[in-house]
């Protein structure tokens, strides 16, 4: 009866119906053509990536002393709708996603403060809690490998990290930038039992040693000639050398190195993720 009546009305007033049509036609083309257009339109409701690092914990204590006091310490935030988490060995991510007419910035504001508290609160030997860079599902733009038959996976993995992933973080608009696959350097202190012994030196000394050792220090400024110089003990180790050079004792007015008891090179950290390109490794 109503689609009768409707049907009837708009034959008695047809310039009526024509005039509707024509001014919602109007601005229709009038809002379609102001309407932002992408090829790839961003439908990421305003979300905060916090990252949690606690090297060699397993997923069972990470998520009993980190993931749940760092969701407890979020759920209560301002403006958040949900909170998720994903936690593996030695990591935990979790995602704070906020309403949909929430200001990005803010919420990163709100989410820092809330780390803020609950930092105090995790174990001593986990890091901080950090927030990821600022992007979205659609930032992924480019993946580059890195392969040579003249270099090994850790010289390759070394070059990505210090040299290519710095100037590629220096182009703007970059957020973020990670590297896959390949070895990571490290230096390794293989500390010789029968050498401790000889020398009457605990582990424990070596172990102190080579962590206030390898820092530099400042001990202020000298006034001399009408200029001031800074006097800094540079101390930082660079390589395998200056690593053995670390005096971890003295006996009879003769030091004790870390060469002395022990053999320092240059190795692998231990690998976890693979990167490769056409079914070859390589460094993404």
């Amino acid at each position: 009866m109503f689609l009768d009546a409707l049907i009837r009305w708009s034959l008695r007033n047809r310039l009526a119906v024509l005039a509707s049509a024509a001014a919602f036609l109007a601005w229709g083309g009038y809002v379609a053509v102001r309407m932002p257009v992408d090829v790839l339109p961003d439908l990421t409701a305003p979300t905060v990536t916090v990252l949690v690092e606690g090297h060699g914990m397993a997923p069972t204590d990470m998520e009993a002393l980190v993931t749940f006091p760092v969701e407890a310490a979020l759920n209560g935030a301002a403006g958040v709708r949900r909170v998720r988490s994903s936690t593996a060995v030695g990591i935990a991510v979790i995602w704070v996603d906020f309403d949909w007419s929430a200001d990005v910035r803010l919420a990163r504001q709100t989410v820092s403060e809330r780390l803020a508290r609950v930092a105090a609160t995790l174990p001593d030997d986990i890091a901080a809690p950090m927030m990821a860079p600022l992007s979205s599902i659609m930032g992924e733009i480019m993946f580059v490998a890195l392969q040579s038959p003249a270099h090994t996976s850790l010289e390759l993995r070394t070059t990505a990290e210090t040299l290519v992933r710095r100037r590629v973080l220096a182009t703007p608009g970059v957020a973020q930038v990670t590297v896959i696959g390949g070895e990571r350097r490290q230096f390794e202190v293989l500390v010789r039992p029968e050498r401790l012994a000889a020398y009457g030196v605990p582990l424990s000394a070596v172990e102190v040693a080579l962590e206030r050792g390898s820092r530099n220090t400042s001990a202020g400024f000298r006034r001399a000639g009408g200029q001031e110089y800074l006097i800094q003990g540079a101390g930082r180790a660079h390589d395998a050398e200056s690593i053995g050079a670390t005096v971890i004792a003295t006996r009879d007015t003769r030091p004790i190195r870390v060469r002395d008891i022990a053999d320092v090179r240059v190795g692998e950290s231990l690998k976890r993720g693979e990167g490769s390109r056409n079914g070859q490794p390589a460094v993404i």
